[in-house]
């Protein structure tokens, strides 16, 4: 679920992108847009024409105002045309997907040259997610799920089904043709900014021990020589990843 401070973030995403662009009106859109708070914030402090999607239409208050459409993000592409908007925006949608590396093409697709995509999902890279991982084998605010037959309970909006640490979407994101990635997030976990301070000497000392022994690798698998791959690696041991809440990056196309 989004929230205030994951907004926040994005509308100050989205002003960046309208500072960079001048004056003119800049398509936009929305997926996933449940209740519409987001376009209503980005239309209050940047102003732009705004169009929406989303699996439940009638939950949308906005209709009438904002044009949307149904879509099954999971079965079918996005209803809109090549290189329809200059602005797409997705906020915690992405860890719901079944494919969100199709989905990240799909953006690609719908965007026209030039534009941007600003994505959020849960990082589970902050140490509250890794601790406990290692303690469960499941990051934080991904559980096990039920199987098909085996429970009453069905899939649901409420169910995250794909992690996606920031490596991985920064890799899909330039797999799809996204380029110029900037990454935030919404604010430190206290109990992240805690567990950083129990295991800070640890971190400090595995961390060199992982760059030597990959940069023994050879052939294809040698990363640690692009240095695209280096800079998205280094992020990992960021603040805002070890500390951060939620993963909200910005990518141009």
């Amino acid at each position: 679920m989004s929230t205030p401070r994951i907004y926040e973030t994005v509308v100050d995403m989205a002003k960046a992108i309208r500072q960079g662009t001048g004056n003119g009106d800049l398509a936009h859109l929305d997926i996933g847009a449940g209740t519409g708070d987001l376009i209503v914030e980005l239309s209050r402090h940047v102003g732009l024409r705004s169009e929406a999607c989303d699996f439940h239409v009638e939950r949308f208050p906005l209709s009438g105002k904002v044009p949307i459409r149904r879509t099954n993000i999971n079965q079918e592409p996005l209803p809109y045309p090549d290189q329809s908007f200059d602005l797409v925006t997705s906020t915690e949608v992405i860890e719901h997907l079944e494919n969100p590396r199709l989905f990240l093409r799909e953006i690609a697709r719908v965007l026209r040259p030039g534009g941007h995509a600003i994505l959020s999902t849960p990082n589970v890279l902050n140490l509250k997610s890794r601790v406990r991982y290692l303690g469960s084998g499941f990051f934080n605010l991904f559980g096990p799920l039920p199987l098909p037959g085996g429970m009453d309970e069905k899939f649901s909006a409420n169910s995250h089904i794909s992690p996606v640490s920031y490596f991985y979407l920064a890799h899909g994101l330039h797999c799809a043709g996204f380029r110029s990635l900037d990454m935030a997030t919404d604010k430190a976990q206290k109990t992240s900014v805690l567990w950083l301070a129990l295991l800070w000497p640890l971190i400090l000392a595995l961390w060199p021990f992982f760059w030597l022994k990959e940069s023994r690798l050879k052939g294809t698998n040698a990363w640690t020589r692009d240095e695209r791959v280096r800079a998205i690696v280094k992020g990992h041991m960021s603040w805002r990843l070890l500390t951060g809440r939620t993963l909200i990056v910005c990518a141009r196309k």
